[in-house]
């Protein structure tokens, strides 16, 4: 069922059609297997609704902007977990990866994985747009420089050390944080709201507000998660203006994400014992 979610999310960008027949498909599959609880999918009944909906409003721009607002606040919703009805299966709980790594669990998150169909319906141009600012090839270079810069820059303000790790459940990680956490919250924070903002102001004003916006998400962690989620929303943020392609943001988030696990004390350093 998981790969199959996966597909469909991979399918978005090329063909919606295609990606929401096997969407449904996982939604039988979840329902069946008690992932997708009657709540749940009347909720995902009705988005499918709105999706419809949406379809004949083109001439329409009043009912077409409170349709997106809909869209949006399901999104963020579903981002924040707050709907009831899906049974998200824990894969890995209370794993200790290293000697100075604090416990760690992750889950497969349904709900999350629905956002970026979700956002489809607030804005087409999800995965593809103009990129608001177009750069030299060498800025390509230092931003993917920025991603293990950002890490050790951690490392230096204590948050991290290096610790490395090849854990089992490495597939399961991969796929749940490619698909169901790094698009996710790419489609949310660079595809809609970024690609929205940039539209109002000028885009370095977007990209800075989408950052803090991003790092606040993380504030369950404490104040030097929020500010390391904000510095890396940057680098993810400018991925996305200078490409207007969310998969490149989404591999910066990702790339990050696996740096962070495979070379680093993860999720966190283990407070020392006085």
């Amino acid at each position: 069922m998981w790969v199959l979610l996966a597909i469909s999310l991979l399918s978005l960008r090329f063909n919606r059609l295609i990606a929401v027949l096997i969407l449904a498909c996982s939604c039988v599959w979840g329902y069946i297997n008690d992932v997708i609880q009657p709540v749940g999918a009347g909720f995902i009944i009705a988005l499918a609704a709105l999706a419809l909906v949406s379809t004949r409003l083109q001439r329409r721009p009043t009912l077409r902007i409170a349709v997106e607002i809909i869209a949006l606040l399901a999104a963020v919703a579903l981002t924040m977990h707050w709907i009831p009805g899906f049974n998200n299966p824990r894969i890995v709980e209370n794993s200790v990866l290293g000697p100075r790594s604090i416990p760690f669990g992750f889950s497969f998150n349904f709900d999350k994985a629905l956002v970026p169909f979700i956002l489809m319906i607030a804005l087409p141009s999800l995965f593809v747009s103009a990129p608001p600012v177009r750069v030299a090839r060498w800025c390509w270079g230092a931003l993917i420089l920025c991603v293990p810069g950002i890490l050790l820059i951690a490392m230096g303000a204590a948050g991290l050390k290096l610790e490395l790790h090849w854990p089992t459940w490495l597939p399961a990680f991969v796929l749940a944080n490619l698909f169901f956490v790094s698009l996710a919250e790419e489609a949310l924070f660079r595809g809609y709201l970024q690609q929205r903002l940039s539209l109002m102001m000028p885009p370095v004003v977007a990209l800075c507000l989408t950052s803090i916006l991003f790092g606040a998400l993380h504030a369950a962690g404490g104040p030097l998660l929020m500010l390391f989620a904000g510095i890396s929303g940057l680098v993810y943020g400018l991925a996305w203006m200078w490409s207007g392609r969310l998969w490149v943001s989404t591999l910066f988030h990702f790339g990050l994400n696996m740096c962070h696990l495979l070379l680093f004390t993860y999720p966190a350093l283990r407070p020392a014992i006085s």
